[in-house]
Parts: C-alpha cells; structure tokens; sequence
C-alpha cells in the first residue's frame, strides 16, 4: 500500500487536505523519512535531503515548478519525478500583466505629481499593439500569451523546439535543436530576430545548462529603448553586469526581477541602486497547498491506475 511522506514548511496543511480526499489505497502520511515510504510531496530542498534515506522511492511530486536541487547528475533518478509547472499560470500572469499595466499606466509618476500637489495629465500608454516576447513558452509561457491576447497584444515566442501555444503570433528557435547535446539556447542569430521590436520581454526559462546568461549583452542591444525587461524564471538567465550596464546607460527603459542569480540578494548588490529596476523578491507565484493538493491528487490517482503523470520531468533537459 502507498505510504505519502510530506516534506514542507506547510506539511499541517497538505496532511489535512490530503486527508480530506479520502485518497484510494492511501496507507499512511507521514513527515519522517522511512525505508516503506514510495511517494513523496514537497519542497526539493527537503527532499533532496532525505533522497538517501528513501530506498522504495517511486514518485517525488514537487510543490515548485523549479527541481533544480534534484537535478544533480550525483543524485539518484531512480524515480519519477513530477514538478507543479501546471499551477503557476495564473499566478504568474497576474503578477506579470500587473507591472505591465504599472508601466503603461505610469502609475508611480502619478504618484509622484500627487506627492508633489501637482494636476499631471500627461498621456498614458496602452497594452494594445504592444508586442511581447517570452523566452520560454511551456505552461506558464502559454498562459501569459493567452492573457497577452486578452489585452489585443502581439505575441512572440522563443523556445527550444515546442509550438504547442496557438495564442503565439509568433515563434523563433535556436540554430541547433538537437535536444541529446542540449546547445545553450542563445548560441544562435534567431534570439536577437526574436528582441528586435520588442515592447516586453518576459523571461519565464527553467535553470539549465542551456539557459545560463542568455539574456546577455547582445541580448539587450538588440532590445529597443523602449523597451521592458521582467524575469520570472531563475536568476541564471539573466548576465547581471550586463543588464545594470543597459539599465544605468538607458539602453532599455526597466526592468521587474522577481529572481536573481543569489537568493537573498546581497546588500552589496548593485541591483539595490540600479536605475529603473524593480525587484519582487521571489514573490511572483508563491505555491498555495489547495493548489498543489488538486494536482497531487490528480497524479496520485493516475499513478495508482498505473497511467503516464502529468507533468513529468526529464532529467536530461532539466525540466
């Protein structure tokens, strides 16, 4: 009989909504590792930990969307593993199209002419017409394209390989696709096609190998002024240095960074005192159990039935 172990700071909370389903077969939860538990549910911190200490472990459901810490080559993948990339969408659009709307709006220079007793009318830009651009179209890439399409904007999407997202106007690709060597993603003239005439570009790549700085010198330059840089992926992607040199040099007009390569940031960062950006702190899409409980309960019963999980990472391509 399966026997869930729960490794999270919110264990209370998913025990009792896990409880609550009546789950079929469901021997025991506990938040011990033990040599009888073959289902784990939780943070990838945690679980990285206790890896050694779970020999019947067949199925690791991560309440994130990132696994990074379970993809080290010296770990064992001896188990399927499943993230929650399924959930993040919403979250995620909400938190993007918010700082979008704040720019066009120009909501902080209205501000700043309240502060200052000052009736400001001046002009405010609109989301219609815009073109945005993802780098990165899995799930969470396809439902930012779907609200893009809500708000009339022109969509474009750079990605390895996939075109699965109608809602994409658009899409570029790396020169080499060849996924068994895995070529950085930016190695290629396609990425700078795909920045050119971009109002936004929204960063929402998982950490690889192939991602590392791709959002570089190059990059930027190829970025119009005008332009918006907002990244809800993983820090990596992002060549600092270079974007506080086009940030302080007005070569784009902001940034949002909602994560950074070191996590907290440094006191000595210079992101602190960068013109222009805007930092969120890792707060994009915070994962909530009733969320993560659906998805988890969704898979539980697929793997019972003996049926292919959703949401399945490769451990090769590191998502």
């Amino acid at each position: 009989m399966p026997k869930l172990l729960i490794l999270s700071s919110d264990a209370d909370e998913y025990r009792k909504l896990i409880e609550q389903a009546n789950l079929p077969g469901l021997d025991e939860i506990t938040s011990h590792p033990t040599n009888d538990c073959d289902i784990v549910l939780g943070e990838t911190k945690l679980i990285q930990d206790a890896l050694p200490h779970l020999p019947n472990l067949k199925w690791i459901q991560t309440t994130s969307a990132g696994v990074e810490h379970l993809l080290d080559p010296a770990l064992r993948r001896d188990y399927t593993l499943t993230n929650a990339r399924g959930v993040f969408g919403e979250l995620m659009s909400e938190y993007v199209f918010g700082y979008l709307l704040l720019h066009e709006k120009k909501m902080f220079e209205r501000y700043r002419a309240q502060q200052s007793i000052k009736w400001d009318r001046f002009e405010s830009g609109v989301l219609h017409g815009k073109t945005i651009g993802l780098l990165g179209v899995g799930s969470i890439g396809a439902h930012l394209a779907g609200t893009a399409k809500h708000f009339g904007m022109t969509v474009h999407g750079f990605t390895r390989e996939s075109e699965t997202s109608t809602q994409v106007d658009r899409y570029y690709h790396p020169a080499s696709t060849a996924v068994a060597t895995l070529p950085p993603l930016s190695a290629n003239d396609g990425l700078i096609a795909f920045a050119t005439g971009l109002d936004y570009l929204v960063c929402v790549l998982p950490r690889t190998e192939g991602t590392n700085k791709i959002v570089d010198t190059n990059l930027l330059d190829a970025l119009p002024s005008r332009s918006v840089f907002i990244n809800v992926g993983r820090g990596n992607a992002v060549d600092e240095s270079a974007l506080v040199n086009a940030l302080t040099k007005g070569k784009i007009a902001a940034a949002v960074l909602d994560v950074t390569e070191q996590e907290p940031l440094p006191e000595d960062h210079p992101f602190w005192t960068t013109p222009n950006l805007l930092l969120t702190f890792h707060t994009s899409a915070i994962s909530y159990p009733e969320s993560i409980t659906e998805l988890f309960i969704e898979n539980y019963r697929l793997h019972i039935e003996g049926k292919p999980l959703k949401y399945q990472v490769d451990f090769e391509r590191g998502y």
